[in-house]
């Protein structure tokens, strides 16, 4: 599956952004999708990571009631709409594509599949 992550950008504290994911690939709906970001010296950190039905969802507590995951399996597309920015928030943010099953997982080696990166920067 290839990942295509879009809709990064500079934005105000308190402002908000949705990040787009487009996949190709039949076998999409079957993968549990995530979003991890990097910022400048810090190590990649998961963000949020989203069911293949969508019915469940997982966020790390620096984002929780702030972002919100959602797809659309019949677009091949994974969302992650960003409200109240930070400028902690300010990274390289990444979808990403788990294969496996069980719990929505939180670590990065356990996704097999990655997009290019978007860039969110968020000024003060």
């Amino acid at each position: 599956v290839q990942l295509q992550a879009s809709g990064g950008g500079l934005v105000q504290a308190g402002g908000s952004l949705r990040l787009s994911c487009a996949a190709s690939g039949r076998t999409w709906s079957t993968y549990v999708m995530g979003w991890f970001r990097q910022a400048p010296g810090k190590e990649r950190e998961f963000v949020a990571a989203i069911s293949r039905s969508g019915g469940s969802t997982s966020y790390a507590d620096s984002v929780k009631g702030r972002f919100t995951i959602s797809r659309d399996n019949a677009k091949k597309t994974v969302y992650l709409q960003m409200n109240s920015l930070k400028p902690e928030d300010t990274a390289v943010y990444y979808c990403a594509a788990h294969t496996g099953w069980g719990n929505l997982p939180q670590l990065g080696n356990e996704y097999a599949y990655w997009g290019q990166g978007t860039l969110v920067t968020v000024s003060s």
